[in-house]
């Protein structure tokens, strides 16, 4: 008896939130299958800030559009939200929905993989999200996706971290290494740093220096070098500075002075160091960033003797 007075009076107060609300289950059921259109998967849509709140569509624009590629790549959750990269299309069905306020309301979403031809695939299993709405304004609006909000803020704090950092490292090999590298007066300084180790104030990293100059749409590599090792910085407030640089030696004393520096992380050192196609796609990406932020008209960047190479990222 007492159990049964219990769910009669769970069944009664969602029924006073529904009323207090002005909007049914099955309203609510309805605008919930309608905002599973606009779930980002691989891609946020520009027709979905409509149908999101102002802070979740925020936050998803800094992570999908606003973050260097290859930064934001590493977190495969964000481009995968639903589907994975295996090809298929998310098919929904709102399994349940529970009003938690009148401003508030979390749905239960099933979703199973089909193919582009509209067959199901048998081999996966249905998948439950949990899909985060509130009311704005009048409308339900997508306010959260399986609690990646947070994962978008705290990604996004760590990045800004990360920017600066490897912003003071850029500009200390353009001011302090870049500086000693035959130029034009019209060229621009952009290195490649490719991270190996960081810890504290502390960053090990395989740097290379490149000045270019721009011709019509193409960067032309004038000069540039390799300055891979081990910098320390120092943090007052805010701000970061460089307060040291040890280098890698030339010549027949690099392995060794590499197993110094490296010490531990010299086998991550020399698989970055020693891998050319990597080396060009993280240069090619960071140039692809360097171009968008500062608006520059270059689609292609060259090597002196080497064929063009196409800046745009592939589709």
């Amino acid at each position: 008896m007492q159990r049964i007075t219990k769910n009669l009076l769970t069944i009664i107060f969602a029924a006073m939130l529904f009323i207090a609300c002005g909007d049914s289950e099955t309203t609510l059921r309805e605008r919930a299958m309608e905002l599973c259109t606009y779930i980002p998967d691989h891609e946020l849509k520009e027709d979905s800030k409509p149908f999101m709140t102002t802070d979740f569509y925020t936050v998803l624009d800094t992570m999908f559009n606003l973050l260097p590629e290859f930064e934001s790549m590493d977190h495969e959750w964000l481009y995968y939200f639903v589907t994975g990269n295996g090809g298929t299309i998310a098919d929904y069905e709102v399994k349940s929905v529970e009003l938690m306020d009148k401003t508030h309301a979390v749905a239960t979403i099933n979703v199973r993989q089909k193919w582009e031809n509209g067959s199901f695939d048998e081999k996966t299993d249905v998948e439950e999200h949990k899909l985060s709405m509130e009311k704005v304004d009048g409308e339900w609006l997508i306010a959260d996706f399986d609690g990646h909000k947070e994962d978008c803020l705290r990604h996004i704090a760590i990045n800004r971290k990360e920017q600066a950092v490897r912003q003071v490292i850029s500009d200390y090999l353009v001011q302090e290494i870049g500086k000693h590298y035959a130029k034009t007066d019209d060229a621009i300084c952009v290195p490649t740093l490719m991270m190996v180790h960081e810890e504290d104030e502390l960053f090990m990293g395989d740097f290379w220096v490149y000045w270019y100059r721009q011709v019509g749409d193409t960067l032309k590599c004038v000069s540039g070098g390799n300055h891979a090792g081990k910098m320390t910085l120092k943090q007052d407030g805010n701000r970061w500075s460089v307060s040291s640089f040890e280098q890698t030696s030339n010549g027949a004393d690099n392995v060794a002075s590499s197993h110094k520096i490296f010490g531990s992380y010299y086998d991550v050192y020399e698989a970055i160091h020693s891998n050319e196609r990597i080396r060009e796609e993280v240069r090619k990406s960071q140039l692809r960033y360097y171009v968008k932020k500062h608006g520059l008209n270059v689609k292609f960047y060259q090597d002196y003797g080497w064929p063009v190479v196409e800046l745009q990222k592939e589709e």
